[in-house]
C-alpha cells in the first residue's frame, strides 16, 4: 500500500512526565523525526499553548507531528485506537494480533507495536519481548513502528520494523 506520507524513523511519544524537557527535546531530535502528542491529563489551555509551541518547533525542524486525544488544530494527522484513513497520517497503537488486524483492516499509515520490551511508562506490565513481538509484526501489511523500552540500538536488532519510538530515550540527556 502506498504511503501519502513521508514516514520518519524515530518517533517521540509526549506525555506529562517529560515536564519542561518536551521542547529542548523537540529541537534536538534529528530533523525529519516524528512526534506523537499525547499530553492527555494537561489542562484544554495549557495543552492548546504546549501543542502550539511543540508545532512551532517541529515545523521549524521538518518533524511529522501526530496528535492523539481531543483534536487541536494544526497537526499532521492523528494517532489513536480509532484513528482511521483520512486526512493526514493516522496510526494506531497495538497490543495484541486483535489490535494489529484491526489498525490495517481500518487503513492506517502505520501501528506502533507495543511494549517491546520492560518501559517506564508501564511499570510491572509484561513486556512482548523479541520473539513475541516479531510473531506479532510477521506478515503486517502496514508499517510497524516498535515502542516501549525502545533505543536506537535496541531497534537495529529488530527485524521488520519501520521505526521505532520512545519517551525515555529522547529524555534522558534533559533530566538532571
Amino acid at each position: 500500500m502506498p504511503r501519502r506520507h513521508p514516514l520518519p524513523q524515530r518517533w517521540l511519544m509526549t506525555d506529562e512526565r517529560l515536564g519542561d524537557a518536551l521542547l529542548p527535546i523537540v529541537r534536538a531530535m534529528p530533523r525529519g523525526s516524528g512526534i506523537v502528542f499525547r499530553h492527555y491529563a494537561t489542562p484544554l489551555a495549557e495543552r492548546r499553548a504546549l501543542f502550539a509551541a511543540v508545532r512551532r518547533i517541529a515545523r521549524a525542524r521538518r518533524h511529522m507531528l501526530l496528535l492523539a486525544g481531543p483534536a487541536l488544530p494544526g497537526a499532521d494527522g492523528v494517532h489513536g485506537r480509532r484513528a482511521r484513513r483520512g486526512k493526514g497520517l493516522a496510526t494506531r497503537p497495538a497490543h495484541d494480533r486483535k489490535a494489529v488486524v484491526a489498525a490495517q483492516r481500518a487503513g492506517v499509515d502505520a501501528i506502533f507495536v507495543s511494549p517491546v520490551f520492560a518501559t517506564a511508562s508501564h511499570p510491572g506490565a509484561p513486556a512482548l519481548g523479541r520473539v513475541l513481538f516479531q510473531r506479532l509484526i510477521d506478515g503486517a501489511r502496514v508499517p510497524v513502528i516498535a515502542l516501549g523500552g525502545m533505543t536506537a540500538m535496541r531497534a537495529r536488532t529488530l527485524k521488520g520494523i519501520a521505526g521505532w519510538a520512545a519517551i525515555d530515550a529522547w529524555a534522558s540527556e534533559f533530566r538532571a
